[in-house]
């Protein structure tokens, strides 16, 4: 079941509702600001009814801080290497944001917006166009992002289609504490990821090619281990993330939809089973975090994310688009999906 609600407004007066999902003990919340996933709440393991999503219980809150805390991501998520795109020998100087970089859609990406909503049986479907031009992208996007809650699981459907040949790359940046968004830490979240290579970066956090295999180093969660086991190692690639804040490269081929990692708390027993048909995972360990949130104020690893995505700057690495790329021909359909299911 989905009900309505008014959340607040935003600083211009726009009206921001959220969406109650009801399932059993379990139940979420969704903004049309945003498309901020803004809670979920499922039984520990001696029935406490638990919030994993770090967020804020205001719209001001979303609107000051930044973090991206719960948002769909778009047009573009993660990052765009100076910014630069071609498609068709034509070059498009994006908004540069991020040391300069492009990064999540640039200056006013989606996780701005107040989305169209529409409510049909047990589906949220929340729609925007972004105009030819915005962010200096080429083409009119139609995007459609569908949830869904039921049985534990939050399912999320992305579709995108352009009247132009465009970049798409569509993710969501919920941000995770198996032991409760209040708690404080991260470190002790058990995670297991099905990927044997991440994508190196520069110091900006770009990748430009090449993949390096996760065996033997402190990337490597092939087993299940605490996030902290290993997370202030002595590595060149963590120190330039200043902890996780990686691209794994997933075991499943792009368009197949495989199980790609598993988290659990020691402390509630909650355990998040992670599903998609995306070629890569971004995994980010809340390294910059430092504002207050719902319950408690979020510092460094008070939180993660494990955002679907195809692999960051594919659209100027042929090797990463060749895992899955993010260009978009005019009228064909961007479909992917990702499930997260919590037990």
């Amino acid at each position: 079941m989905i009900t309505s609600r008014v959340f607040g407004t935003t600083q211009n007066g726009q009206e921001v509702l959220a969406f109650d999902f009801i399932d059993g003990a379990r139940r979420a919340t969704i903004l049309n600001l945003g498309g901020i996933i803004q809670s979920i709440v499922v039984p520990a393991k001696d029935g406490t009814p638990t919030d994993v999503i770090l967020g804020y219980n205001d719209v001001a809150g979303y609107e000051k801080n930044g973090g991206y805390l719960g948002a769909l991501i778009g047009r573009f998520g993660n990052r765009i290497g100076k910014g630069e795109l071609t498609i068709d020998g034509k070059k498009y100087q994006l908004y540069c944001n991020d040391r300069g970089n492009h990064l999540h859609g640039g200056k006013c990406g989606f996780n701005t917006k107040i989305w169209k909503h529409e409510i049909v049986g047990d589906e949220l479907r929340l729609t925007i166009l972004s105009p030819d031009g915005e962010e200096n992208y080429p083409g009119n996007l139609d995007v459609r992002v569908t949830y869904i809650f039921e049985n534990g699981e939050l399912r999320i459907f992305y579709h995108a289609v352009s009247d132009q040949k465009t970049a798409v790359n569509l993710t969501n940046h919920a941000y995770f504490n198996l032991n409760g968004e209040g708690d404080g830490s991260i470190l002790d979240n058990v995670l297991e990821i099905e990927s044997d290579y991440i994508t190196p970066t520069d110091a900006a956090m770009i990748p430009h090619g090449g993949f390096r295999r996760v065996a033997h180093t402190p990337f490597d969660f092939t087993r299940p281990r605490p996030i902290g086991e290993a997370v202030d190692a002595d590595d060149v690639d963590l120190k330039q993330g200043n902890g996780y804040d990686h691209c794994y490269v997933l075991r499943n081929k792009c368009g197949t939809y495989a199980k790609f990692a598993t988290v659990e708390s020691p402390k509630t027993g909650i355990r998040m089973t992670c599903y998609t048909d995306m070629p890569a995972v971004q995994f980010y360990a809340g390294n910059g975090m430092n504002m207050q949130g719902k319950t408690a104020f979020y510092g460094k690893r008070a939180g993660f994310c494990l955002e679907t995505q195809a692999i960051p700057n594919n659209v100027n690495v042929p090797e990463y688009a060749e895992k899955g790329s993010s260009i978009l021909e005019a009228g064909a359909e961007y479909s992917f999906h990702a499930m997260y299911k919590f037990e």
